[in-house]
Order: C-alpha cells, then sequence, then structure tokens
C-alpha cells in the first residue's frame, strides 16, 4: 500500500517509548529521547520519528516543526552501535529498512518532503547519522556547546546519500570531503562559518529561539512556504536516487568483517584496525 504523499505506509506506533512528541499553539516539538545512549537511535526510535512526523505533516494546525534532543549532551549521536546485529542490520522486528533493520531513508524522506519547515535544535552532539538528520532539516539552530562531524568511516559504516551529496551542496565539495575523510568535530562557530548552522545562541535560549523562529513562520502564508520548500528541494531532489544506491550498498558493507571491526572497535573502546583491509 503506498500513499502518493507519504510514501510506503509503516507500521502504527503503540506507545512512544523513545521519543517525546508535543503539539503546541501550531508547532510540533519532536524530541530522541535516549539521552542515555547521547540520543542514537535504534530501529524502533527511526520508526517512531517517522510516526512523529506524519502526525505533523496530516495536522493541519500545525505549521513549523521543531526536532531536537534531550538532555544537554546530545542532539543525536547517530546509530546505536549496541543496537547493531552480528550479521550486519540492526535489532528489528519487521517494517522497512533497505537491508541493515533501520528506515533511515524514508525518515530522510519524510523531513524533506514535509510541507512545513523543520528547525533542528542542537543542544550537543550532531554526530554521525544525528548530524545528517540535521543537514537535512530546513533550519539549524544551535546551542554554543553543540558540537558536529561524522563519524562512519571511523565505525565502519556511511551515508552516501544525503549525508554526502546534499552535504556537498552546504558547505562546498572540499569541506564535505574534509567532514567525511577526517571524521574530525566543529565546533557551533565553525559549523556557522561554513553555512551548516543559522544561529547560535546560549544553551539555556536554544528551544526559546528555535520556538519564535517557528512562530515566525507561522506568521506566513502557508502555501507560500509550502511551494518555496518544494522550489528548495527540486534542485537537490535528484540524489534521493543515489541515496537508494548507498543504502542498498550499506546493507551489503554491514555484512562484511571490515564493518564489523569498526563496531567491535568501538564497543570494546579500543583503537580501530581497518589496516588488514587494504591488503
Amino acid at each position: 500500500m503506498t500513499n502518493i504523499e507519504h510514501g510506503p505506509i509503516t507500521n502504527e506506533v503503540s506507545e512512544l517509548t523513545d521519543i517525546l512528541y508535543d503539539k503546541t499553539a501550531g508547532v510540533a516539538t519532536i524530541t530522541i529521547n535516549r539521552p542515555q545512549a547521547m540520543n542514537s537511535f535504534r530501529a524502533q526510535t527511526i520508526q517512531q520519528l517517522i510516526w512523529a512526523f506524519r502526525d505533523a505533516w496530516d495536522d493541519q494546525t500545525i505549521g513549523a516543526v521543531i526536532l531536537t534532543g534531550a538532555g544537554e549532551k546530545a542532539f543525536c549521536a547517530g546509530g546505536d552501535q549496541k543496537s547493531k546485529g552480528d550479521e550486519g542490520g540492526y535489532d528489528y522486528n519487521g517494517g522497512l529498512g533497505g537491508g541493515i533493520g533501520l528506515e533511515v531513508e524514508y525518515l530522510h524522506q519524510v523531513i524533506r518532503n514535509i510541507p512545513k519547515p523543520v528547525i533542528a535544535a542542537v543542544n550537543g552532539y550532531a554526530i554521525g547519522g544525528g548530524h545528517v538528520l540535521h543537514v537535512i532539516c530546513d533550519l539549524t539552530i544551535a546551542s554554543e556547546t553543540a558540537k558536529f562531524g561524522q563519524s562512519g568511516p571511523k565505525v565502519g559504516s556511511y551515508d552516501a546519500g544525503f549525508g554526502s551529496a546534499y552535504l556537498a551542496r552546504i558547505v562546498g565539495e572540499k569541506k564535505a570531503r574534509e567532514i567525511w575523510y577526517l571524521c574530525e568535530q566543529y565546533s557551533a562557530q565553525e559549523s556557522k562559518e561554513m553555512g551548516l548552522v543559522n544561529k547560535i545562541v546560549a544553551p539555556d535560549e536554544l528551544m526559546t529561539a528555535a520556538t519564535e523562529w517557528a512562530h515566525k513562520i507561522l506568521e506566513k502564508s502557508p502555501t507560500a512556504i509550502k511551494m518555496l520548500k518544494y522550489s528548495f528541494n527540486a534542485d537537490s531532489a535528484a540524489i534521493q536516487g543515489i541515496s537508494q544506491l548507498s543504502m542498498a550498498s550499506l546493507a551489503m558493507f554491514y555484512n562484511t568483517p571490515e564493518s564489523n571491526e569498526g563496531k567491535e572497535a568501538f564497543l570494546e573502546k579500543r583503537p580501530v584496525d581497518f589496516g588488514k583491509f587494504r591488503m
């Protein structure tokens, strides 16, 4: 079964265990609620995020969405390595996942296609898959303590779709390659200078600033905002096809000893040894 606006229909969420969801005065706030795991996502986190974004999409009283993370340490640290199984995929019962057990590709589509601006309120680390989420959002407001960066190649993973191709459109080819090849971390100010962040505020002002921007959007014509978002997306729409190839190849890569070395090194808190895979 397919919905023209939303794409594939996913399972309904019976209980929100991994996120918080609030709708107040025309603004939907979606909070990744796994602070004990640096708000890293597992399969049910992704499914619940998709559900919340689709609910905000369907609710005509909602004009803007804020995406953030619980606590002060992290916005989102990407995929939870502890939930990555020995066979490569993530522990998950059912659902779409392109073979990796996570519906990340579909979540990216929903964030891009929802006809309402999505504001990332980054309160700490936005790393790996969490970094990709903020990149895809329409706007990013960062706490002064926020940190941005990639980690995929360090743990045997990658996002060769929107996480790299769209990133290059924002920061330029050279900087995007630096971010992915070196896997270093960047401050809020450095990220603002490269165009990744729109605004920086004090940590205790983050949600206030995000809500203020959301209400400024609510004052505008919803049709005009929707058409502008569609227009902005049109130029990079072809990346969707690249993203499908990326996720399909990632599913195969996760089944290799090379990818598994990255996961095991992370979990065992030891230096990773990818050198043997260059032979």
